[in-house]
């Protein structure tokens, strides 16, 4: 195969493999939270990640993106409130997400995927963002697959700490 012929077999590889921001941030199992003894949610906003501990370690680190000097994410500590669902649209900033999970003003702050646009598409531009910088109105960005997980297993109650 000559060198042209290699880098268009590169590049449909490229356009056939999942983008990271689908994925899970690590290659390890997600924690059963079910197993972990005191389980709780730190959100570094300086470094971009959520470490989920349990069992006084941390058992998982996910990837993410805060908000904005402009927007920025409330630093305190919280409680995973009653509100999630599967997807919403703000046509205000128009952009949406799924997988969604409030933490502060039942609905107004919230853990989701990375955003998607009016027609329920992802956004890669601003995926691709996800724990290099701070890019969210506020809310916690998430891969897709860490957000379906956090929606599927965050208990209501669960401690949020935000710094």
């Amino acid at each position: 195969m000559g060198l042209s012929g290699m880098k268009d077999a590169q590049a449909a590889s490229a356009q056939t493999t999942t983008p990271t921001w689908m994925q899970p941030s690590q290659k390890i199992a997600y924690p059963k939270w079910s197993n972990m003894t005191n389980p709780w949610v730190y959100v570094s906003t300086k470094n971009q990640k959520v470490y989920i501990h349990g069992n006084n370690k941390v058992m998982y680190t996910m990837y993410c993106s805060t908000g904005t000097k402009s927007s920025p994410t409330p630093k305190g500590t919280y409680h995973i409130q009653r509100e999630r669902g599967l997807s919403f649209y703000n046509p205000f900033s128009k952009e949406g997400a799924n997988y969604w999970v409030s933490w502060k003003g039942h609905g107004v702050y919230l853990f989701h995927s990375v955003p998607v646009d009016r027609n329920g598409k992802y956004i890669p531009s601003e995926a691709k963002l996800l724990g290099k910088k701070p890019h969210s109105h506020g809310c916690i960005r998430l891969s897709v697959a860490d957000a379906k997980w956090m929606y599927q297993t965050i208990p209501y109650g669960t401690k949020i700490v935000i710094k």
